[in-house]
């Protein structure tokens, strides 16, 4: 495994995260633990998850994610062997107080987060999203405290603009606070233009971490899709549809499967392989249902793009065309 820094701190991952989003709804516990287990074995070394998993569904509740990976931290007494990262913002009760990124709310999330992880520090503790009610300032500084008082060692930002990004830096440079060190965007071969219209230069200026979440499209970018088959009725199909479903993603989603035939290789692996190649990414946020999920998945590090593979890619794929023709 050849393990990549992550931005500009010294802490080193693996190429590819396990994404931790499916534990506790669609995948039950006992196969979560096996699917920890097995990236574990295989090289990988940071774990992504959020307080909010799965708050969504029915049989789930928000923090019952966490839980299940504090309970497996402790039953394998793994927690020195990895990165863990972990997410703040979303709301954890009825109580109105109980959720953004007041001050109030940073000391309370992460009082709960380590209660659920069974720990006692978090490697990356990250804003899921910005909060407009709350001044930047105020949670940076809450966020400071929490590193100076050694329960978290970097911060990390998600689907945040470049423009917040940089108005922090600017915040964490005047008042002598941390800075956040990752970024957590969308990004995929067929949802290109939010990082790579201005996120990329950010990115590269202050020498950013990047782990993208949704590499594979929330499953477009697999064989179950196909434009003249059957469509799978999910929840998670119908947000596809609305999403991707359209002319020039199709041209793309074909192009993946041309070249994954050629190569042997699965779609996922040759989306996910597409990803490693760019320059500003460390590391791609994958998750499992199972162990052959993930094992399939990671199977993308053995997977090399030639010039002409990443440049047909590339050119199908392009946003740049269809932007200026909006201007």
């Amino acid at each position: 495994m050849e393990y990549r820094r992550l931005g500009s701190t010294g802490v080193k991952i693996a190429p590819i995260v396990l994404g931790t989003m499916q534990m506790g709804w669609r995948v039950e516990e006992e196969e979560s633990f096996k699917i920890m287990d097995k990236a574990l074995e295989l090289g990988i070394n940071c774990f992504d998850t959020a307080d909010v998993y799965s708050y969504w569904a029915d049989n789930s509740y928000p923090g019952k994610t966490e839980e299940i990976i504090g309970r497996w931290l402790k039953d394998r007494d793994t927690r020195d062997d990895l990165v863990l990262a972990t997410k703040l913002r979303g709301t954890m009760s009825d109580d109105i107080n109980n959720r953004g990124l007041s001050r109030r709310h940073v000391h309370q999330a992460i009082k709960a987060s380590l209660r659920r992880l069974q720990t006692d520090w978090i490697d990356l503790y990250q804003i899921h999203s910005f909060d407009n009610d709350v001044p930047i300032e105020e949670t940076l500084h809450a966020l400071n405290i929490l590193v100076d008082d050694g329960l978290v060692n970097y911060i990390g930002a998600s689907n945040i603009h470049p423009w917040m990004l940089v108005e922090s830096f600017w915040v964490s440079q005047k008042n002598g606070y941390v800075r956040f060190e990752t970024v957590q965007p969308p990004y995929s071969i067929v949802r290109r233009m939010l990082v790579e219209h201005q996120m990329e230069h950010v990115i590269k200026k202050y020498g950013l971490g990047v782990i993208p979440y949704s590499p594979l499209a929330g499953g477009f970018l697999t064989d179950r899709y196909s434009r003249d088959g059957p469509i799978p009725d999910t929840p998670r199909s119908e947000g596809a549809q609305k999403r991707y479903f359209t002319e020039k993603r199709w041209a793309i989603h074909e192009t993946v499967k041309e070249i994954a035939d050629v190569k042997e290789a699965k779609m996922t692996q040759v989306a996910i392989a597409w990803i490693l190649a760019k320059d500003f990414i460390t590391a791609p946020i994958v998750g499992a249902n199972s162990v052959e999920q993930l094992e399939d998945n990671l199977g993308a590090l053995e997977i090399s793009l030639d010039e002409d593979e990443i440049k047909r890619l590339d050119e199908v794929s392009d946003w740049v065309a269809d932007y200026e023709a909006l201007r």
